[in-house]
C-alpha cells in the first residue's frame, strides 16, 4: 500500500498556494509577510491552523479570502512531473494507492476535475474534514489504512513536507520525502530523517 500527500506531491500546486497566501495576508491584514513564514506550515495541520498562525483574531476572514482566490486557480492545475507515469506502474505491480491530504474533500474534487487522469488510480482519499487530528498526527494515515484493510508495516507514505514525514513515522509506515514540490527545501526534509528522499518520479519507484 502506498499513500500519497496531494499538494506538491501529486499536484504541482506550490505556486498557487503561495499566491493565495500572499493575497489573503495582503487583503485581510494589509501587510506583506515573508514567503518563508507564509509557507512554513503548508502540508501540516491544515488551512485554518495556517491562518491562525498569521492572525488568530481574523482566521475566518483569512480562510474565506484565501479560498476565493485559490479555487479558481485550480483551472490551470497540472500533475507533478512523472506522476501520471508512476501511478499505473504501481497499480500493475499490485500496489493499492491512496491519498491523505490536508485539503478538504471538496478541494480534492477540484483537482480531480481538472486532472481527470488522477482519480481512477486511488482506492481511498482521506481529507482534512474526515479526522479530528491532522498531520503530523498519524490519525489521517491510520484511517486510510483502516479503510483499505492494510497494516502499517506493509505501507508507505509519500509527501513533500516535514509534517508528512512526521506523520508517517508516527503511523509506523515507510516515510518517503519528495523534493519536487518546492514548498519545503531538502534540508528541512532531511532533518526529519525520512527512510528515503527522492528527487524524481523515477527515483520514487525505486524507493518503494
Amino acid at each position: 500500500t502506498v499513500l500519497f500527500d496531494l499538494d506538491g506531491t501529486l499536484i504541482d500546486s506550490g505556486a498557487m498556494i503561495l499566491a493565495s497566501m500572499r493575497h489573503a495576508a495582503e487583503t485581510v491584514l494589509e501587510r506583506r509577510i515573508p514567503d518563508e513564514e507564509l509557507m512554513a506550515a503548508v502540508g501540516g495541520p491544515g488551512l485554518v491552523a495556517q491562518m491562525r498562525a498569521l492572525d488568530p483574531e481574523r482566521v475566518d476572514e483569512l480562510v474565506r479570502v484565501y479560498r476565493e482566490h485559490n479555487e479558481p486557480l485550480h483551472a490551470e492545475l497540472q500533475a507533478c512531473e512523472g506522476i501520471l507515469d508512476v501511478l499505473p506502474l504501481l497499480r500493475r505491480r499490485g500496489v493499492r494507492l491512496g491519498i491523505v491530504t490536508a485539503k478538504r474533500l471538496a478541494t480534492v474534487r477540484l483537482a480531480f476535475e481538472v486532472i481527470s487522469d488522477l482519480e481512477p488510480y486511488f482506492d481511498v482519499v482521506v481529507g482534512s474534514d474526515e479526522t479530528e487530528r491532522h498531520k503530523p498526527h498519524p490519525e489521517p494515515i491510520l484511517l486510510a489504512l483502516e479503510r483499505l484493510g492494510a497494516v502499517p508495516e506493509d505501507a508507505a507514505y509519500v509527501g513533500d513536507s516535514p509534517f508528512d514525514v512526521q506523520a508517517a513515522k508516527a503511523a509506523g509506515v515507510h516515510a518517503v520525502a519528495v523534493t519536487w514540490g518546492r514548498i519545503h527545501d531538502e534540508e528541512r526534509l532531511a532533518r526529519e530523517e525520512p527512510d528515503a528522499i527522492v528527487h524524481t518520479a523515477e527515483e520514487l519507484v525505486a524507493a518503494l
